[in-house]
């Protein structure tokens, strides 16, 4: 860091100096150039020749004192950011060097360090060396300057603080790259880990059938009613299917929505209950469970807000929130999930230093799509994105919302951190079940996908579809084109499947070379 104190002031000490003496070659110039023609005016006009010299004297100091108050401005800022990137370098080391002190390995630390010192030293010179041939190109341009006009002059002297302020820029970029890449692993474990550490909540898994009890089975006559009336009615006014079959003393609803077969499920329960199962009851009980399966997801949706400390949503929002309740994906359920995300997203935005609440609002209405693609054509992600500005959110959320399956591209942190705590939510073990028709189909489509490829000999699918090893001929395969060969795999099985969390796909080329000793 004191090389790059050093750096940043000579620097500063040779743009003063380069100015002054451009100033003054500036001054000198136009002087020279204003004599010649107050000389060549006063065999004209003597009283003419003086006063067009005062005013070209005169709007010569104003342009100048102009141009140096700009140069000045110009130089303040560029300092000031300067200043600016040296704390944030400053406080980042500091940050560093205080979690690298409770590592185990401080001697190896240190040997790196005093490594990197020797570098820095060799650069230093390097870059000495460079300054002194920058001066010496400097000194050139000078004197070629002295024979130039006012404008070619600060073009030149324009052109000339351009190149150098890149570099100086490049140089930095590539310094904090380098060592971003160094620590950018580690502390992405770090801060996933801690994250996942932070965060428990309890899934469960949901079907598309409710199973009813009944007392006896002759509820089921009176369920169906004459002529089948009864059932026909309550199907009507539920859109749920009710089926009833041999299963002793039980009846089933189904219906791919939730909330409707809820609705369906509550009302047939207290029709049983109450004994009376006719058209007219049927419609008030349905109508009395739709009011209050609509009154428990306002209060889910409000009691979501209150536990995570949510303010400003908008009551439509709040009552999409509580909707999520009783979806589903892929045996999850999409509320338990959805926060989830906010918390590990909240717990991430905390160790990067950025706003958790921000996060914690993005990850719980990442999935807010869901509640609504029945009535909506698309993605969920570009739908929730639809809902969210349309209710008045914040351009970071909606973007958060829209990008967190890689649909759009991302402007902010924030996007990231919802994308990477929906990976981690829906990866995770146990988060989601998948039917057992539904699991081989997955396996089998990975081993298709492998065995499309020539030169592939085997594929296996292992660890339950999260890892495929291609065994390829290698007489057919080189293990140059065994690394392409996996960037295939891996390209075709983003395009082509839809999974949760990641597939490894391990190329494995083995040559066995055989001979008998007799």
């Amino acid at each position: 860091m004191f090389f790059y104190t050093g750096q940043y002031f000579l620097i500063l000490l040779l743009i003063g100096i380069l100015e002054i003496v451009l100033g003054v070659i500036l001054i000198r110039l136009v002087l020279r150039q204003a004599r010649k023609k107050a000389q060549k005016i006063v065999s004209e006009a003597q009283a003419a020749a003086q006063n067009i010299e005062s005013q070209a004297e005169a709007r010569l100091a104003a342009e100048i004192a102009k141009e140096r108050k700009r140069l000045q401005d110009e130089f303040q800022e560029r300092r000031q950011e300067l200043e600016k990137l040296e704390r944030r370098l400053r406080e980042r080391e500091n940050t560093l060097n205080i979690k690298d002190s409770n590592l185990s390995h401080k001697e190896f630390e240190l040997l790196k360090q005093q490594r990197e010192l020797i570098t820095k030293e060799k650069v230093l010179k390097a870059k000495t060396e460079r300054l002194d041939q920058l001066i010496a190109a400097q000194n050139e341009r000078l004197e070629r300057i002295a024979n130039l006009s006012i404008e070619e002059a600060k073009k030149e002297l324009f052109q000339n603080i351009e190149a150098q302020t890149r570099l100086e820029a490049s140089q930095i970029i590539h310094e904090i790259r380098e060592k971003a890449k160094r620590e950018a692993e580690r502390e992405a474990k770090n801060i996933i880990l801690q994250a996942i550490q932070r965060c428990a909540i309890s899934q469960v898994a949901e079907t598309t059938v409710s199973v009813i009890n009944i007392p006896s089975e002759d509820i089921k006559g009176r369920i169906i009613g004459r002529e089948g009336r009864n059932i026909r009615t309550f199907e009507t006014l539920t859109g749920v299917e009710v089926i009833i079959d041999d299963t002793p003393n039980a009846i089933v609803l189904s219906a791919f929505d939730p909330i409707r077969r809820e609705i369906a499920r509550l009302a047939m329960e207290r029709l049983i209950a109450d004994g009376r199962i006719h058209q007219t009851r049927i419609e008030e009980i349905v109508a009395k469970a739709k009011e209050e399966i609509e009154n428990v997801i306002i209060e889910t949706g409000e009691g979501t807000m209150v536990e995570f400390g949510l303010s400003g949503l908008h009551p439509e929002l709040i009552k999409l929130i509580g909707r999520l309740k009783f979806r589903t994906s892929y045996g999850q359920n999409v509320l338990l999930h959805s926060k989830e995300v906010a918390i590990l997203a909240s717990n991430m935005a905390q160790e990067l230093n950025l706003d958790p609440a921000l996060a914690k609002r993005c990850g719980l209405l990442h999935d807010i799509g869901k509640a609504a693609d029945i009535h909506y054509e698309g993605p969920h992600a570009r739908i929730g994105a639809e809902l969210a500005q349309k209710y008045g959110e914040d351009e970071v959320v909606i973007n958060a919302i829209a990008a967190h399956h890689e649909e759009v591209v991302p402007i902010s942190p924030y996007a990231f951190l919802t994308a990477a705590a929906d990976a981690i939510s829906g990866a995770r073990a146990g988060a989601r079940s998948d039917s057992y028709e539904t699991y081989i189909n997955r396996l089998r489509e990975l081993e298709n996908i492998a065995h499309s490829f020539a030169g592939v000999e085997k594929a296996y699918a292992i660890q339950a579809g999260r890892e495929i090893r291609v065994m390829v001929e290698p007489e057919k395969i080189s293990d140059l084109e065994a690394e392409e060969l996996a960037r295939k795999i891996s390209r075709q099985i983003q395009q082509e499947l839809k999974y949760p969390g990641q597939i490894k796909v391990v190329v494995i080329r083995e040559v066995r070379a055989v001979d008998y000793a007799r």
